[in-house]
């Protein structure tokens, strides 16, 4: 008998935890964990390293051929993303990374780079992926949809939090700054525009812990798929 593979779309903005409360939500119901932000986070270091304009469509299509991406899972589960054999998941979580990420992913031909490698995922495996256009562009077909958002200021707070503990001295009014210029371009882009799907759940969780953002995501999908969720 074939299993019947469910698939969980979480799209937001930059900052609105989506990658945390998606993984945390993934191992509680059963499911495959796919961070697709993190794979293009890896074509903006790639440009980066290689000195490319990241809003050159012409620059960064270029590089394509030469790249091999692929992601693989740590013991404790944790998504590690490769770049021509080496293991970047530290590279590309720096904000520098973050505005090449977002420049590269406005490239149709990035888009279209990346795509089959996220559908495949899905078509074995009951995934939640979360990123800027999986329930419009990627998954069209998911079973639940969720667009995850917060105010800028409580995403700003969140994402200081997360470079303080990494070491990062980056200021509120920078973070802040850095995730508007984010929010601008993934929005306007004319390639797959950050914006939520029409049957996307709207979930606000500027008000909400961590621990009540991933219950209540895990509510939404025991709502939607009961007993069989990722299974």
């Amino acid at each position: 008998m074939t299993e019947k593979l469910r698939s969980v779309a979480i799209d937001g903005p930059s900052g609105a935890g989506k990658s945390t409360i998606a993984k945390a939500a993934a191992a509680r119901c059963g499911f495959l964990y796919v961070d697709t932000g993190a794979i293009y986070r890896t074509v903006g270091l790639a440009a980066r390293r290689a000195e490319a304009d990241p809003h050159s469509a012409d620059d960064v299509a270029a590089l394509l051929p030469g790249l091999d991406i692929r992601f693989d899972y740590g013991p404790d589960g944790t998504q590690r993303m490769f770049l021509n054999g080496e293991d970047v998941s530290g590279p590309i979580r720096t904000p520098e990374a973050s505005m090449y990420a977002s420049a590269v992913s406005a490239i149709p031909a990035v888009r279209a780079f990346l795509l089959d490698m996220q559908r495949d995922t899905a078509r074995t495996q009951s995934v939640i992926m979360d990123g800027r256009d999986i329930g419009t562009v990627v998954l069209p077909q998911a079973g639940l949809k969720i667009f995850l958002t917060a105010s800028l200021q409580a995403r700003a707070a969140r994402r200081l939090a997360e470079l303080a503990a990494k070491g990062d001295k980056s200021a509120l009014a920078e973070v802040t700054a850095d995730m508007a210029r984010r929010d601008e371009q993934d929005s306007h882009r004319a390639a797959a525009p950050l914006k939520a799907a029409e049957d996307a759940v709207i979930l606000d969780t500027s008000d909400m812990t961590l621990e009540e953002s991933i219950d209540a995501v895990c509510a939404l999908i025991a709502e939607r798929f009961g007993g069989e969720a990722g299974r």
